[in-house]
C-alpha cells in the first residue's frame, strides 16, 4: 500500500511538472512579443523642432579651367584650406604654347606691316612718275594749242597737222588720266587687302593675349580655397578621385576650385513634414556647433523649400524639407575670441562681397573714352578754304575720321577721308597704317587723289585732305589725334578681363598656407556640423502622449489603451502635433498606459500610416500644425 502511494505521488509530481512546462512553453511567445508602452501625461508642453545641419558659406565663387586651345596644365595652385584675399593667385596654367603662338602672330603682323610699307613706297614712286608724265602731257597739249593758233599764217597742210596733233595730245591726256585713276584704285585695293590681312593678324594677337591673361586665375572675393577633385581621368565606380594638384592636365570648363566666403555663413538642415508645418521664415532658432560645444548661438530661419526630397545614400529614405538658418555672425565671431576691430573688418568684407554678387558687370574693353573718343572729330579744309565736314566711320575707340572739302567748296572734293567714311568699324584692332598718316591731297590741277586717300576711314584719324579740283593742293586733313597704337589697343582690350588688370595679374601671389595663417577666421570651416533647436510653441496644462502612440486607421486617430492585460483601441482628437509629441483634446485621461506599437496581429491595413520621422512602428503623418 505504501509503495502505491509513493508511486501515485511521483506520478502526480511528474504530471504537474509536465503541465507547468507546457504552460511556460505557451507563455514564451507572449514574452517575446512584449509591446512598449508609455503613460498619458498632463502638463506643460513645449513643442520644439530638432534638426542637425551643416555649416556652409552664403556666397561661393567657382573657378573653371579656361579654354586655351591647347594643353591646360596646372603649374601653380593655392594650398587647400588657405584663406585667399581678393586678387590673390589661385591657379596658374602653363602658357608656353600660348607665348609661342603670340610670337608667331606678332611676326605675322610685322610681315604685313612691311608689305604695307613697300606698297606705300611703290605707290609714292608711281604717283611721282605719274605726276611728271601728266605735267609733260599737259605741256604737250598746251604747245599743240599754241601751234593751232598759228594756222592762219602757215600753210594749210601744216595747219591740218597741228589740228591732228592737238587732238592726239588731248586723247593722250585723257588716256593718261584714266590710267592714273586705274592705278590709284588698284593700289588702294592692294592696301585694303593688306589692311584686312593685318586686321586678321591683330585679331589673332588679341586672342593670344586674352588666352595668356586667362592662364592666371585670381580670387574674385576674399574666402577659403576649396580645391575640386580631378575628374579628367578614368575612374571606376566607388574609387576615390584625387584632388587637383600641380602638374595635372585638365579639361576646359572643368571646375578647379571654390572660393567660399567665410565672412557670412549659414546652416543647411532638413526637417520632417510634421515640423515643416510648424515652421515659418524669420522664426528664432538656437544653434550649437560641434566644434564649439560649450556655446549656443542665435539664428533665424532664412528660407524653406516647398517640396520634400529624399537622399537614398544617406541611410534615411524618408522625405524631408530643406531649411536654411542664418547665423548672427557678430555673436559667432565673438564666441571664437575675435577682437571688435577684426569683427568690423570681416563685416565690411561681407558687405563688399555682397555688392559684387555672382554676375557682376565687368568693364567693356571695347568701349571708348567717350562718344567721340579717339581724338574727336576729324576734318580738314581744302586749298581754297571750303567748309569742313566730318564724315568718316567711328573706330573702335569711338572717334570719327573725316575728310575736307576741295578748294572750290564742291561736295565731290575731299576724297581722302570721305571716301572711306562708309561705316566700316574696326572691331578690335585698328589698322592705322592702312590709310597712312595723311600727306597732301594730290597734285595741283585735275582729279588726282591724295596719297592718304582711300581706306583712311578704317583708322581713328582718317585720311588727309582731298583732291585739288582745279585749285592747287588740298590741305592736310584733320587727323583727330592720329592713328592709335595697336599694342595700346590690345592692352586696353585685355586690361579688364575678369575684372582684373594686367598689373593685378603681374603682382598676384599665392595665399599663405593654412598652417602659417594666424587669423582666427580660419577656425570656421564650411562642412562643420551643428545641432538646431527651434521652439515652436508652448502649451500650458495639456494632455499629451508620444507621437508613436497615435495611429491613423480608416480616417480616425486611435490609441491603444492597456486594460486588464489587453490593449483596446480608443478614438482621440488631436490639438497639436510635432515629430515627437501629440497633444490630445479628448479620448484618454492622464495616468493611462498606451501602446507605442500597434498590438493588432497580422499585416497592417492599407489605411494605416507610419509616422514621418517617428523612428518605429506606429504614429500618424500629414496632420496640419495646429487646429
Amino acid at each position: 500500500m505504501k509503495k502505491a502511494i509513493v508511486r501515485t505521488l511521483g506520478l502526480a509530481i511528474l504530471i504537474g511538472a509536465g503541465w507547468g512546462g507546457y504552460r511556460y512553453y505557451k507563455q514564451l511567445p507572449q514574452r517575446q512579443d512584449l509591446i512598449p508602452t508609455a503613460k498619458v501625461v498632463k502638463g506643460d508642453v513645449v513643442i520644439r523642432a530638432y534638426s542637425r545641419g551643416e555649416l556652409r558659406a552664403v556666397r561661393t565663387q567657382t573657378l573653371f579651367a579656361p579654354n586655351l586651345f591647347g594643353t591646360v596644365q596646372v603649374t601653380r595652385l593655392a594650398p587647400v584650406g588657405s584663406l585667399a584675399k581678393e586678387k590673390d593667385l589661385i591657379v596658374e596654367y602653363d602658357d608656353s604654347e600660348r607665348q609661342s603662338a603670340l610670337e608667331e602672330a606678332k611676326l605675322a603682323v610685322e610681315s604685313v606691316d612691311e608689305q604695307i610699307k613697300k606698297a606705300k613706297a611703290d605707290l609714292a614712286i608711281q604717283q611721282s612718275q605719274d605726276a611728271v608724265t601728266l605735267l609733260r602731257t599737259r605741256y604737250n597739249v598746251r604747245r599743240a594749242e599754241l601751234d593751232v593758233q598759228r594756222n592762219p599764217i602757215i600753210a594749210e597742210i601744216d595747219g591740218k597737222k597741228n589740228v591732228l596733233t592737238l587732238e592726239q595730245q588731248k586723247r593722250a591726256l585723257v588716256q593718261l588720266e584714266n590710267d592714273i585713276q586705274a592705278r590709284q584704285e588698284q593700289s588702294a585695293s592692294v592696301l585694303a587687302v593688306l589692311g584686312e590681312q593685318r586686321n586678321r593678324s591683330m585679331i589673332e594677337v588679341e586672342r593670344e593675349q586674352q588666352r595668356i591673361a586667362m592662364t592666371k586665375t585670381l580670387a574674385p572675393i576674399t574666402g577659403l580655397v576649396a580645391v575640386k577633385q580631378n575628374r579628367a581621368g578614368n575612374f571606376n565606380f566607388g574609387q576615390q578621385m584625387p584632388d587637383i594638384r600641380e602638374g595635372d592636365t585638365l579639361q576646359p570648363g572643368m571646375p578647379v576650385a571654390d572660393i567660399l566666403d567665410l565672412s557670412e555663413l549659414e546652416v543647411w538642415a532638413k526637417v520632417g513634414e510634421l515640423d515643416r508645418a510648424n515652421l515659418r521664415e524669420g522664426q528664432e532658432a538656437m544653434l550649437q556647433l560641434d566644434a564649439i560645444p560649450e556655446k549656443r548661438f542665435n539664428g533665424k530661419i532664412k528660407t524653406m523649400s516647398g517640396t520634400a526630397t529624399s537622399d537614398v545614400f544617406s541611410g534615411d529614405p524618408s522625405k524631408k524639407f530643406d531649411v536654411i538658418f542664418s547665423l548672427d555672425m557678430r555673436q559667432l565671431l565673438s564666441g571664437l575670441g575675435m577682437k571688435p576691430a577684426d569683427i568690423d573688418r570681416i563685416m565690411a568684407t561681407a558687405a563688399a562681397n555682397a555688392k559684387k554678387g555672382d554676375n557682376a558687370q565687368q568693364a567693356n574693353p571695347f568701349a571708348g573714352p567717350g562718344a567721340d573718343g579717339a581724338g574727336g572729330r576729324g576734318g580738314g579744309r581744302g586749298g581754297g578754304g571750303g567748309g569742313d565736314r566730318s564724315g568718316g566711320a567711328r573706330d573702335a575707340g569711338g572717334g570719327r575720321s573725316g575728310g575736307g572739302r576741295d578748294a572750290g567748296g564742291a561736295p565731290q572734293g575731299g576724297r581722302g577721308g570721305a571716301a572711306t567714311g562708309s561705316g566700316a568699324q574696326a572691331a578690335g584692332a585698328a589698322a592705322g597704317a592702312q590709310a597712312g598718316a595723311g600727306g597732301r591731297g594730290g597734285a595741283p590741277g585735275a582729279q588726282a587723289q591724295g596719297a592718304g586717300g582711300r581706306g583712311g576711314g578704317r583708322d581713328a584719324g582718317g585720311g588727309s585732305g582731298g583732291q585739288g579740283q582745279g585749285g592747287g593742293r588740298g590741305g592736310p586733313g584733320g587727323q583727330g589725334g592720329g592713328a592709335p597704337d595697336p599694342m595700346a589697343m590690345l592692352r586696353r582690350l585685355t586690361a579688364n578681363m575678369g575684372g582684373f588688370t594686367e598689373e593685378d595679374r603681374k603682382n598676384a601671389q599665392l595665399p599663405v598656407p593654412p598652417e602659417q595663417d594666424s587669423q582666427v577666421q580660419v577656425l570656421l570651416r564650411p562642412g562643420l556640423l551643428a545641432d538646431v533647436e527651434i521652439q515652436v510653441e508652448k502649451l500650458a496644462d495639456v494632455v499629451h502622449v508620444p507621437a508613436q502612440a497615435v495611429f491613423q486607421k480608416n480616417g480616425q486617430y486611435l490609441v491603444y489603451v492597456s486594460k486588464n492585460g489587453k490593449f483596446e483601441p480608443r478614438q482621440v482628437q488631436l490639438v497639436k502635433q510635432s515629430e515627437s509629441t501629440m497633444v490630445i483634446a479628448s479620448g484618454v485621461t492622464p495616468g493611462e498606459v498606451v501602446a507605442l506599437a500597434d498590438p493588432a496581429p497580422g499585416p497592417k491595413k492599407g489605411g494605416e500610416k507610419k509616422a514621418a520621422g517617428g523612428g518605429g512602428s506606429g504614429g500618424v503623418s500629414g496632420m496640419p500644425g495646429s487646429r
